[in-house]
Order: structure tokens, then C-alpha cells, then sequence
């Protein structure tokens, strides 16, 4: 399809402040100098001279550091689950997690500074694999969802919908055993909470792979897609592909997705290829793509904004129509479709406010009126409208599939972090999901609230020391490279 005809041609180095109105939003011709013909681009994204400090050795060194912290954290868990609140054995796998994060920070700089070699792409894949590895061979550690993914597989496979009952209910009982069953958080008195294609993945896994290993194997697999699918990006983008390990050793994807089996895994991997496919202005398809990752998750819808634009209908046209096509099968059961999400915004204090970080911090301050949520939703829903807004009408998709696929990325980045920011998730791997935006968009932001997230598994919202570390930072990050991106004036 076409480029729109209202693509906005951005002006030259050297041209007037008035020409600066007509730049993208966000700066977005500033701290993505690939997206015009800037003189700086290559200056900017060239490894350093002085490379010794990025040599493959030190890459290695924090890459066997970051092996050896998987494994410690497997032996302080002793390869049983546990409750990270509580246990004293929690504040020690935590320390450990946020050993990783600085390691991986410091990786990113690193790689960032290296020559492209295949010796630091080797080493960058051998430590990924190694970290999966681990945590694949150990059972579910840190979340007991992976054995809802596996009942409700198995409840389909029993012709049954999923929606219409809940676990302990007399009609499902031929289906309960002494493995899966007993695992199964909220089992009387919540219906799945999961959405149409995650609810297909599982009735997959219950075919090909029953059983947990078996569910661990399809996100593992979803995983490195997201990992094959970023080296494809990154080539194209014209950056050095090691940088893969933005994502390849982010602790949250080797935990959540490998070790825990989250079916945000499924969420990350079908987003990266919508990235990769709307690199390549395939509308229709980047469309289903993207539905399939929302109705996995719910929160990917929020990066739509950074992948249309008007002109681009079949995109909207695809996305609307497999939204219908995903719920279709399931939508006898009526309203139940949407399962236990009310039940769980309410669970989660999310309803009234009592779980959203912000509002809780203003509540200590100053008491707040009952309308404070209803004021805090519409403030939240303004600001997103107000940066989609401008994603869609104000920001031409470059034609060249990195600069395109690295825009978008930086766009989607910008939405999500908001809403996550907003909502102030409980739990690390609702993060999860951002780690592939974070290898194409360079947001200081995004790493401190990759590297953070893990810190949340402490404790509830209500002891507000931690979320501060993992919010405050990330916010104040982000304003700085906001300021940062903005266009000075001249002297």
C-alpha cells in the first residue's frame, strides 16, 4: 500500500524555528536520527573507537555472571515454588534479581559500544540459551498460573468451553487429578480470565503437549521466535544484532516466560512480529498479528495507535475483524466470555483505586474523594488519547522497513509505558511484554522499568517503598528524555 500523500517531509539541519513545527511529535526526528537524513545518525549510533571496553570478554564475563545468578536463585527457591511475600528466602532471590538487572544494564551499554562481531553475537545466544535452559528444566518456581493454562487446555479438549465453568464445578470433575488440578489458583470461585487466543494456545498445548512441560515448551518456543525475530530487526534497522540481548537477558523473559511459562510470552512474540511484519507494510496481516497479541494479554491494544495510520484501513479493517474471529468460538457462553476480569479488577483493589500506585501515594498525602478513580481513569484515557493521537496524525511511517519498524517501536514504547506507569501492575511479568520494544527503542526509561519490575514480586502496592523504586525512577527517566527530545530554541 501507499505511503499516506500527507507524509510530513522534515526539514533539513539549519532550517528555521517555524520549520520545527512541522517536525513529528514526541522529538521523535531527534532522538530517532534514523528516521530523516541527519548528518549525526551514523556519529550517534556508531561503536565507540576506544572498543576495548566493549571487548567480547567483558560481554562474556557478565553473560556467565548473569548463567550462574539463574542458577543461584534456582537453589535459594530449592526447586519447589514459594510465596515471594513472606519467606525470607524471597528477599534473597530478589537481591539476586536485581544483581541481574544491573548486570544486564551494564551489558546494554556495552553492546551498544561493540563492533559487530559473530564471536559477540555467539556469546550473547550461548548465555541466553544457557539461562533458558536452567530455568526450563526447573518446575514453575514463582507463579502457579502455567497449571490454569494446562486445565483450561484440557477443559476444551473436552469439548467444553472454558468460560462456562468454574474449576471445581460438579461438570468438570472426570477432568481433575491429583497433578494439575490442586495448583489451580482461584479454582472456586473464578472463571479464566484469559482471552480467546491464549485460550486457543491452551487447547494447542493440550493437543501437541499436554501437561506443564508441555506448556512451558510452546512459550519457550514463542520466546525465542521473539529472539529469531529481533535478530531480523535489528539487521534491518542497521544495528549491531548482539544487542539482542536487551531482550535475550532480561531476567523477566528468562524467569516469567521460560521458567514460570506466562502466557505473556505468547503476547511478546506475536507483538515482535507484527513489529517485523509492519516493517514490511503488510497491513492486513500486521493487523491479525496484533489482535492475536491483544486477545492474549488485553494490554497490547494500547500500541495500536503506533502501527496505524488513516490511510492504512485494511490494517483497522484486519484487526476488527479477527478480534470477531478469535471470540467466536467461545462466544456461546455470552458475557462470561469476558471471565473473571471484573472479578479480578476488583481482587486487585484496581476498582476503587486501592491498588493503583499513584493514587495511593496521594492518599497518604491528602484524603481523596470517592470520584478520585473515576478522575484518575479520565485523566489516564485523555493523556493515552492525546499521544495516539499524535502517534497517528502527526508522524509519517518511514518507507526504508528498519526506520519503519524502529519508529514504531519507539511509539508503541511511549504508549505502553504510560499505561503501565498508570495502572502499576502487581505482578513482574506484566512488564514482560515490553522487553522486545526495548531492543529498537532506546529508552532509558524502559530499561530502568525492565530491570526494576522484579522488585514488585516483594510485597503488595500498599507498601509503597517499592513501587517507588520501580515507578518514580522510570517517570522521571522518561521526562527527562522528553525535555531532552524537544526542539531548543534558537539563541
Amino acid at each position: 500500500m501507499n505511503e499516506p500523500s500527507h507524509r510530513i517531509d522534515l526539514p533539513p539541519p539549519g532550517s528555521s524555528h517555524n520549520d520545527q513545527r512541522m517536525q513529528p511529535s514526541f522529538g521523535l526526528d531527534r532522538i530517532l536520527p534514523e528516521a530523516r537524513n541527519d548528518p549525526t545518525a551514523n556519529k550517534r549510533t556508531a561503536p565507540c573507537k576506544h572498543a576495548a571496553s566493549a571487548s567480547p570478554a567483558s560481554l562474556a564475563a557478565i553473560g556467565a555472571a548473569l548463567v550462574v545468578l539463574v542458577a543461584l536463585g534456582i537453589v535459594i527457591l530449592t526447586w519447589q515454588a514459594l510465596p515471594l511475600e513472606g519467606d525470607p528466602r524471597a528477599r534473597v532471590f530478589v537481591a539476586t534479581q536485581g544483581l541481574a538487572g544491573i548486570l544486564w544494564l551494564s551489558a546494554i551499554a556495552k553492546v551498544r559500544r561493540a563492533t559487530p562481531t559473530a564471536r559477540t553475537l555467539w556469546i550473547v545466544l550461548t548465555a541466553a540459551i544457557a539461562m533458558r535452559a536452567l530455568t526450563f528444566a526447573a518446575p514453575p518456581l514463582l507463579s502457579s498460573d502455567i497449571y490454569r493454562y494446562v486445565w483450561d487446555g484440557r477443559v476444551q479438549l473436552a469439548g467444553i468451553n472454558p468460560y462456562r465453568y468454574l474449576p471445581d464445578a460438579p461438570q468438570l470433575a472426570f477432568l481433575r487429578d491429583a497433578t494439575i488440578y490442586p495448583m489451580i489458583n482461584r479454582a472456586d470461585y473464578a472463571r479464566t480470565i484469559y482471552p480467546p487466543s491464549a485460550e486457543a494456545l491452551f487447547a494447542l498445548a493440550a493437543v501437541i503437549a499436554p501437561g506443564v512441560y508441555g506448556m512451558k515448551a510452546i512459550m519457550t518456543a514463542f520466546d525465542l521466535g521473539t529472539i529469531v525475530a529481533l535478530l531480523r530487526l535489528l539487521r534491518l534497522a542497521g544495528r549491531n544484532p548482539a544487542e539482542v540481548l536487551i531482550y535475550a537477558w532480561l531476567p523477566l523473559p528468562v524467569w516469567e516466560f521460560v521458567g514460570n511459562g506466562h502466557i505473556d510470552a505468547a503476547a511478546s512474540g506475536l507483538l515482535t512480529l507484527a513489529l517485523l511484519i509492519a516493517a514490511y507494510r503488510r497491513q492486513a496481516s500486521t493487523g491479525i498479528m496484533l489482535a492475536a497479541a491483544t486477545l492474549t494479554k488485553f494490554l497490547p491494544a494500547i500500541v495500536l495507535p503506533a502501527f496505524w495510520r488513516p490511510r492504512d484501513w485494511r490494517l483497522l479493517v484486519a484487526f476488527v475483524l479477527a478480534l470477531g474471529v478469535f471470540y467466536a468460538p467461545y462466544i456461546g457462553v455470552g458475557w462470561r466470555v469476558l471471565g473473571f476480569l471484573g472479578g479480578y479488577v476488583k481482587e486487585e483493589k484496581i476498582g476503587h483505586g486501592g491498588g493503583i500506585f499513584l493514587l495511593e501515594v496521594l492518599d497518604r498525602i491528602v484524603p481523596l474523594p470517592r470520584w478520585d478513580t473515576l478522575a484518575y481513569v479520565a485523566i489516564v484515557l485523555a493523556a493515552l488519547a492525546a499521544i495516539a493521537a499524535r502517534c497517528v496524525f502527526t508522524t509519517a511511517l518511514p518507507a526504508a522497513p528498519g526506520e519503519r519498524a524502529v519508529l514504531m517501536a519507539r511509539q508503541a514504547a511511549i504508549l505502553a509505558v504510560v499505561l503501565l506507569i498508570a495502572l502499576s501492575p502487581h505482578y513482574p511479568w506484566y512488564f514482560g511484554w515490553l522487553a522486545p520494544l526495548a531492543c529498537l527503542a532506546s529508552f532509558s526509561s524502559l530499561y530502568w522499568l525492565l530491570a526494576a519490575a522484579p522488585l514488585i514480586g516483594l510485597g503488595p502496592i500498599e507498601h509503597l517503598l517499592i513501587p517507588t523504586v520501580v515507578y518514580v525512577p522510570t517517570a522521571a527517566l522518561a521526562l527527562l528524555e522528553y525535555r531532552a527530545s524537544q526542539p531548543r530554541n534558537p539563541r
